[in-house]
């Protein structure tokens, strides 16, 4: 099964967004998500802090600054 994780920063309006799609679609999809601040480690914040919120599926980098819905559902429900 696919884990999802939103790569977000705290005051940033669109991550709270992104969350949310993601908290709907994975809960709809029975799919485990969670969230990861970028400033609470020096590589994240290099890795993703200028692109936030930054989705992860399984750990690689699917999408950003938004939720494309068709697209991670299709992506979840890949066998």
């Amino acid at each position: 099964m696919a884990q999802v994780t939103v790569m977000t920063r705290n005051g940033c309006s669109a991550c709270v967004r992104a969350e949310q799609d993601v908290e709907r679609i994975c809960g709809e999809l029975g799919v485990p998500w969670s969230a990861a601040d970028v400033d609470s480690d020096p590589e994240w914040r290099a890795e993703y802090g200028d692109r936030v919120p930054v989705i992860l599926v399984d750990g690689q980098e699917h999408g950003y600054w938004s939720v494309d819905e068709a697209r991670l559902r299709t992506a979840l429900m890949a066998p």
